[in-house]
Protein backbone atom coordinates (compact mmCIF):
# COMPACT_ATOMS: atom_id res chain seq x y z
CA UNK A 1 0.00 0.00 0.00
CA UNK A 2 1.25 3.59 -1.02
CA UNK A 3 1.69 6.28 1.68
CA UNK A 4 -0.68 8.28 -0.17
CA UNK A 5 -3.29 5.85 0.45
CA UNK A 6 -2.81 5.25 3.99
CA UNK A 7 -3.03 8.77 4.78
CA UNK A 8 -6.30 8.64 3.14
CA UNK A 9 -7.36 5.72 5.19
CA UNK A 10 -6.19 7.61 8.51
CA UNK A 11 -7.82 10.81 7.31
CA UNK A 12 -11.28 8.63 7.22
CA UNK A 13 -10.94 7.42 10.32
CA UNK A 14 -10.56 10.42 12.11
CA UNK A 15 -13.72 11.67 10.04
CA UNK A 16 -15.74 8.48 11.50
CA UNK A 17 -14.05 9.43 15.27
CA UNK A 18 -15.05 13.33 15.56
CA UNK A 19 -17.61 12.89 13.34
CA UNK A 20 -20.40 10.50 14.19
CA UNK A 21 -19.44 8.75 16.97
CA UNK A 22 -18.57 12.44 18.53
CA UNK A 23 -22.60 12.63 18.32
CA UNK A 24 -23.47 9.54 20.90
CA UNK A 25 -20.81 11.07 23.15
CA UNK A 26 -22.19 12.98 26.62
CA UNK A 27 -22.15 16.63 26.54
CA UNK A 28 -19.84 16.51 29.41
CA UNK A 29 -16.76 14.73 27.14
CA UNK A 30 -16.99 17.19 24.52
CA UNK A 31 -15.24 19.92 24.96
CA UNK A 32 -16.52 23.90 25.27
CA UNK A 33 -15.84 25.56 22.33
CA UNK A 34 -13.40 28.20 22.49
CA UNK A 35 -14.73 31.81 23.18
CA UNK A 36 -13.30 34.34 20.25
CA UNK A 37 -10.28 36.61 21.77
CA UNK A 38 -11.32 40.10 21.27
CA UNK A 39 -8.97 42.55 21.03
CA UNK A 40 -9.36 45.53 24.22
CA UNK A 41 -6.61 47.61 22.97
CA UNK A 42 -8.71 48.61 19.70
CA UNK A 43 -11.88 49.72 21.38
CA UNK A 44 -12.92 52.96 21.42
CA UNK A 45 -11.49 55.16 24.21
CA UNK A 46 -14.34 56.99 26.92
CA UNK A 47 -14.28 60.52 28.02
CA UNK A 48 -13.86 61.07 31.23
CA UNK A 49 -13.71 64.73 33.65
CA UNK A 50 -10.22 65.29 34.78
CA UNK A 51 -9.00 64.67 38.46
CA UNK A 52 -11.42 62.01 38.77
CA UNK A 53 -11.22 58.36 39.52
CA UNK A 54 -12.11 56.86 36.00
CA UNK A 55 -9.20 58.80 34.57
CA UNK A 56 -6.90 56.45 36.25
CA UNK A 57 -8.53 53.29 34.31
CA UNK A 58 -7.27 51.94 31.46
CA UNK A 59 -8.82 53.18 27.89
CA UNK A 60 -9.67 56.45 28.63
CA UNK A 61 -9.05 59.89 27.50
CA UNK A 62 -9.49 63.21 29.71
CA UNK A 63 -11.63 65.86 28.68
CA UNK A 64 -11.47 69.51 29.45
CA UNK A 65 -14.89 70.09 27.71
CA UNK A 66 -18.03 68.69 27.90
CA UNK A 67 -18.66 65.19 27.58
CA UNK A 68 -20.14 63.84 25.03
CA UNK A 69 -22.64 60.17 26.06
CA UNK A 70 -22.83 57.35 24.15
CA UNK A 71 -25.71 57.21 21.59
CA UNK A 72 -28.99 56.39 22.68
CA UNK A 73 -30.40 52.87 22.31
CA UNK A 74 -33.42 52.83 19.13
CA UNK A 75 -36.20 52.80 21.51
CA UNK A 76 -34.87 56.37 23.15
CA UNK A 77 -33.88 57.76 19.50
CA UNK A 78 -35.85 61.07 18.71
CA UNK A 79 -36.45 62.18 21.66
CA UNK A 80 -34.61 64.74 23.34
CA UNK A 81 -32.91 64.95 26.45
CA UNK A 82 -33.54 68.18 28.77
CA UNK A 83 -31.28 67.46 31.87
CA UNK A 84 -28.28 67.67 29.62
CA UNK A 85 -29.03 71.57 28.50
CA UNK A 86 -29.51 74.52 30.54
CA UNK A 87 -32.13 76.72 30.21
CA UNK A 88 -30.31 78.79 27.54
CA UNK A 89 -30.18 75.80 25.37
CA UNK A 90 -26.54 75.22 26.21
CA UNK A 91 -24.52 71.91 26.67
CA UNK A 92 -24.26 71.55 30.65
CA UNK A 93 -20.49 71.07 31.79
CA UNK A 94 -18.50 69.31 34.04
CA UNK A 95 -19.97 71.15 37.91
CA UNK A 96 -18.46 74.16 38.81
CA UNK A 97 -18.21 76.01 42.38
CA UNK A 98 -19.58 79.03 41.87
CA UNK A 99 -21.04 81.31 44.01
CA UNK A 100 -24.59 82.54 43.78
CA UNK A 101 -25.62 86.41 44.41
CA UNK A 102 -29.57 85.56 43.60
CA UNK A 103 -31.72 83.41 45.44
CA UNK A 104 -30.82 80.34 43.03
CA UNK A 105 -29.33 77.48 43.73
CA UNK A 106 -26.18 77.24 40.89
CA UNK A 107 -24.78 73.61 40.19
CA UNK A 108 -22.45 73.67 37.00
CA UNK A 109 -23.84 76.03 34.47
CA UNK A 110 -28.12 75.61 35.61
CA UNK A 111 -30.22 77.05 38.14
CA UNK A 112 -31.61 74.93 40.62
CA UNK A 113 -34.84 76.31 43.00
CA UNK A 114 -34.49 75.05 46.68
CA UNK A 115 -36.91 72.88 47.90
CA UNK A 116 -39.37 74.56 50.41
CA UNK A 117 -38.33 74.32 53.90
CA UNK A 118 -40.02 73.63 57.64
CA UNK A 119 -39.98 77.28 58.73
CA UNK A 120 -41.88 78.21 55.41
CA UNK A 121 -44.86 75.40 56.01
CA UNK A 122 -45.02 76.11 59.95
CA UNK A 123 -45.54 79.76 59.01
CA UNK A 124 -48.04 79.28 56.58
CA UNK A 125 -50.33 77.17 58.54
CA UNK A 126 -49.72 80.21 61.72
CA UNK A 127 -48.25 77.61 63.78
CA UNK A 128 -45.54 79.93 64.71
CA UNK A 129 -46.14 82.26 68.00
CA UNK A 130 -44.71 85.45 65.97
CA UNK A 131 -45.85 88.47 64.66
CA UNK A 132 -44.67 91.60 62.79
CA UNK A 133 -44.28 95.06 64.47
CA UNK A 134 -43.86 97.66 61.98
CA UNK A 135 -42.18 100.74 63.98
CA UNK A 136 -40.65 103.56 62.63
CA UNK A 137 -36.85 102.15 62.86
CA UNK A 138 -37.95 99.44 61.26
CA UNK A 139 -39.52 96.22 60.96
CA UNK A 140 -39.56 94.28 63.81
CA UNK A 141 -40.96 91.26 65.04
CA UNK A 142 -42.96 90.21 67.93
CA UNK A 143 -43.66 86.87 70.46
CA UNK A 144 -47.37 86.15 71.16
CA UNK A 145 -45.73 84.22 73.78
CA UNK A 146 -43.29 84.72 76.53
CA UNK A 147 -39.88 83.51 74.74
CA UNK A 148 -38.91 82.07 78.15
CA UNK A 149 -41.59 79.54 77.98
CA UNK A 150 -40.72 78.11 74.56
CA UNK A 151 -39.43 74.83 74.06
CA UNK A 152 -35.98 74.99 72.85
CA UNK A 153 -35.88 71.61 71.34
CA UNK A 154 -38.82 72.47 68.96
CA UNK A 155 -37.91 75.87 67.93
CA UNK A 156 -35.17 76.47 67.93
CA UNK A 157 -34.26 73.90 65.12
CA UNK A 158 -37.28 75.48 63.15
CA UNK A 159 -36.40 79.29 63.03
CA UNK A 160 -32.47 77.87 62.21
CA UNK A 161 -33.95 75.74 59.47
CA UNK A 162 -35.38 79.40 57.83
CA UNK A 163 -31.88 80.42 57.73
CA UNK A 164 -32.18 79.66 53.87
CA UNK A 165 -35.05 81.25 52.73
CA UNK A 166 -34.48 84.20 50.76
CA UNK A 167 -37.75 85.82 50.21
CA UNK A 168 -39.52 88.78 52.79
CA UNK A 169 -41.55 87.87 55.25
CA UNK A 170 -40.11 84.72 55.99
CA UNK A 171 -35.93 85.64 55.95
CA UNK A 172 -36.92 88.56 58.08
CA UNK A 173 -38.43 86.15 61.09
CA UNK A 174 -36.54 83.72 60.86
CA UNK A 175 -33.09 85.41 61.01
CA UNK A 176 -34.74 88.08 64.12
CA UNK A 177 -36.06 85.18 65.62
CA UNK A 178 -32.46 83.13 65.57
CA UNK A 179 -31.54 85.89 67.45
CA UNK A 180 -34.24 86.41 70.25
CA UNK A 181 -34.06 82.97 70.83
CA UNK A 182 -30.18 82.75 71.13
CA UNK A 183 -30.26 85.87 73.40
CA UNK A 184 -33.18 84.97 75.80
CA UNK A 185 -31.96 80.70 75.65
CA UNK A 186 -28.69 80.28 78.02
CA UNK A 187 -28.38 77.39 79.29
CA UNK A 188 -31.10 75.41 77.26
CA UNK A 189 -29.13 76.23 73.89
CA UNK A 190 -26.59 73.30 74.65
CA UNK A 191 -28.87 70.49 74.21
CA UNK A 192 -29.85 71.52 70.90
CA UNK A 193 -26.72 71.86 69.41
CA UNK A 194 -26.77 68.05 67.54
CA UNK A 195 -29.96 69.49 65.76
CA UNK A 196 -29.25 72.69 64.44
CA UNK A 197 -25.75 71.34 62.60
CA UNK A 198 -28.30 70.28 59.47
CA UNK A 199 -30.01 73.40 59.12
CA UNK A 200 -26.69 75.21 58.94
CA UNK A 201 -25.06 72.71 56.44
CA UNK A 202 -28.39 73.59 54.07
CA UNK A 203 -27.75 77.35 54.74
CA UNK A 204 -23.81 77.32 53.47
CA UNK A 205 -24.64 75.33 50.90
CA UNK A 206 -26.69 77.52 49.29
CA UNK A 207 -23.81 79.49 47.85
CA UNK A 208 -25.70 82.14 48.41
CA UNK A 209 -23.98 85.61 49.23
CA UNK A 210 -26.55 86.90 51.78
CA UNK A 211 -27.54 83.92 53.36
CA UNK A 212 -23.69 82.35 54.31
CA UNK A 213 -22.67 85.49 55.44
CA UNK A 214 -26.12 85.54 57.66
CA UNK A 215 -25.28 81.90 58.51
CA UNK A 216 -21.61 82.57 59.80
CA UNK A 217 -22.86 85.72 61.83
CA UNK A 218 -25.66 83.16 63.51
CA UNK A 219 -22.61 80.73 64.04
CA UNK A 220 -20.72 83.32 65.71
CA UNK A 221 -23.33 84.25 68.28
CA UNK A 222 -24.58 80.66 68.76
CA UNK A 223 -20.92 80.15 69.89
CA UNK A 224 -20.76 83.24 72.30
CA UNK A 225 -24.46 82.30 73.83
CA UNK A 226 -23.13 79.84 76.50
CA UNK A 227 -19.69 78.79 77.14
CA UNK A 228 -20.69 75.27 76.66
CA UNK A 229 -22.17 75.62 72.78
CA UNK A 230 -17.92 75.64 71.88
CA UNK A 231 -17.21 72.70 72.40
CA UNK A 232 -20.24 70.57 71.18
CA UNK A 233 -19.60 72.10 68.08
CA UNK A 234 -15.96 70.72 67.52
CA UNK A 235 -17.50 66.97 66.45
CA UNK A 236 -19.55 68.39 63.99
CA UNK A 237 -16.98 70.55 62.05
CA UNK A 238 -16.81 67.97 59.56
CA UNK A 239 -19.97 68.76 58.47
CA UNK A 240 -19.66 72.56 58.78
CA UNK A 241 -16.13 73.35 57.46
CA UNK A 242 -15.86 71.95 54.03
CA UNK A 243 -17.75 75.16 52.70
CA UNK A 244 -15.28 77.41 54.86
CA UNK A 245 -12.36 75.76 53.03
CA UNK A 246 -14.27 76.14 49.62
CA UNK A 247 -15.14 79.94 50.12
CA UNK A 248 -11.90 81.38 52.45
CA UNK A 249 -10.11 83.07 49.67
CA UNK A 250 -13.38 84.69 48.30
CA UNK A 251 -12.72 88.26 49.47
CA UNK A 252 -13.67 91.59 47.39
CA UNK A 253 -10.41 93.24 45.77
CA UNK A 254 -11.57 96.42 44.93
CA UNK A 255 -8.22 98.00 44.61
CA UNK A 256 -7.66 101.56 45.56
CA UNK A 257 -11.94 101.99 45.92
CA UNK A 258 -13.74 102.33 48.76
CA UNK A 259 -15.37 99.01 49.40
CA UNK A 260 -19.08 99.86 50.90
CA UNK A 261 -19.46 96.34 51.85
CA UNK A 262 -17.58 97.00 54.88
CA UNK A 263 -20.83 99.23 57.05
CA UNK A 264 -22.84 95.78 56.49
CA UNK A 265 -20.42 93.39 56.92
CA UNK A 266 -20.71 91.15 53.77
CA UNK A 267 -17.30 90.28 52.67
CA UNK A 268 -17.43 86.53 52.76
CA UNK A 269 -13.75 85.52 53.25
CA UNK A 270 -13.53 88.30 56.37
CA UNK A 271 -16.65 86.44 57.94
CA UNK A 272 -14.91 83.13 57.17
CA UNK A 273 -11.61 84.20 59.15
CA UNK A 274 -13.67 85.94 61.91
CA UNK A 275 -15.82 82.82 62.42
CA UNK A 276 -13.18 80.65 62.33
CA UNK A 277 -11.32 82.53 64.82
CA UNK A 278 -14.34 82.50 67.31
CA UNK A 279 -14.58 79.04 66.99
CA UNK A 280 -10.74 78.35 68.16
CA UNK A 281 -11.16 80.83 71.07
CA UNK A 282 -14.40 78.90 72.61
CA UNK A 283 -13.66 75.64 71.14
CA UNK A 284 -11.54 74.72 73.79
CA UNK A 285 -7.97 72.77 73.19
CA UNK A 286 -9.30 70.17 70.23
CA UNK A 287 -10.46 73.18 68.21
CA UNK A 288 -7.78 74.04 66.38
CA UNK A 289 -6.06 70.65 64.80
CA UNK A 290 -9.71 69.69 64.15
CA UNK A 291 -10.09 73.12 62.20
CA UNK A 292 -6.69 72.59 60.77
CA UNK A 293 -7.72 69.21 59.48
CA UNK A 294 -10.67 70.94 57.61
CA UNK A 295 -9.17 74.02 56.45
CA UNK A 296 -5.52 73.53 55.89
CA UNK A 297 -5.04 77.06 55.46
CA UNK A 298 -5.94 78.40 58.53
CA UNK A 299 -3.21 79.65 60.65
CA UNK A 300 -4.04 80.26 64.68
CA UNK A 301 -5.27 83.17 66.47
CA UNK A 302 -2.97 82.46 69.24
CA UNK A 303 0.20 82.64 67.18
CA UNK A 304 -0.57 85.32 65.54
Amino acid sequence: MSHTARVRIAKSHECNVYGKSAKLRSKSANPPAAHPFVNYSVQRARCVPPFSVQSLQKNTVVVHGPIEEPPAPASARGKVNMKRFSKNGKRKGISTLELDLSGNNIVGNATHRRPTTTFRMYFDRGDLPIKMEYLCGGDKIGWTVDIDKLDYSLYLPLFFDGLSETQHPYKTYARQGVSDLLVAGGEKIHPVVPQLILPLKNALSTRNLEVMCTTLKIIQQLVMSSDMVGPALVPFYRQLLPMFNAFKVKNVNCGDEIDYAQRTNMNLGDLIDETLQVLELHGGEDAFINIKYMVPTYESCYLN
